[in-house]
């Protein structure tokens, strides 16, 4: 498969396991090959939100998510948080985007300082060296100065900070379509073409004479 048809997903300890789940589910869908990097933290949240206990070991928890979502053998990986052998610690490998989603602010902080401690902090920090495409999507609030700085720091960096902020001109009607609305957007700045919310203008007002 090519590079472009590859993106990392990184899954850290902030709330957000819905936003998670359907987004990788999402990448399934358009046919990306998926290289998923969880934190311990992540894993404490997925329980908690979703009541999902995802495996410890990495080859393990890849069969989890690969059954959640429907996904062909192997397209779904799973690294451990120092497999630095892998090929998203290497710019020479590692896909093009990366996303982190939902990002902690402890993530976020890293990150901005190239700390590279573990493999999501290093798959990030190859990513920005690479020039590539990194999506931070934190779900904080309120925001200290320090997470003002990082973000502002990662955006001059050419990092895209897409906080957990779903809209509501859509007219949503249950969490899902909240859930769909940050996942919309996150497609559509990695391009992929995405249906799960009618875009303004044109789709939105087809949407309404549909219904």
């Amino acid at each position: 498969m090519k590079q472009d048809d590859r993106v990392t997903l990184a899954i850290t300890g902030a709330s957000g396991a819905p936003y998670a789940l359907k987004l990788l589910a999402s990448l399934v869908k358009a046919n990306k090959d998926v290289y998923v990097l969880i934190s311990s933290a992540a894993k404490v949240v997925f329980a908690t939100e979703e009541k999902l206990k995802i495996p410890s070991r990495p080859d393990d928890a890849a069969a989890f998510l690969s059954e959640h979502c429907n996904a062909r053998p192997g397209q779904i990986q799973v690294f451990g948080k120092e497999e630095w052998f892998s090929p998203v610690a290497s710019g020479s490998a590692a896909p093009h985007t990366m996303i982190v989603c939902p990002c902690s602010t402890g993530t976020l902080s890293s990150i901005a300082v190239g700390a590279s401690d573990n493999l999501i902090e290093r798959a990030a920090d190859v990513v920005l060296k690479e020039r590539g495409q990194l999506l931070l999507v934190p779900r904080e609030m309120p925001l200290s100065s320090i997470h003002l700085e990082n973000m502002l720091k990662l955006s001059q960096m050419g990092a895209t900070i897409m906080p957990a902020a779903p809209g509501f001109y859509h007219n949503p009607e249950t969490i899902e379509d909240l859930v769909d609305f940050v996942v919309a957007r996150i497609l559509d700045h990695i391009g992929i073409d995405q249906s799960l919310v009618a875009r303004w203008g044109y789709d939105t007002k087809k949407h309404t004479e549909e219904k």
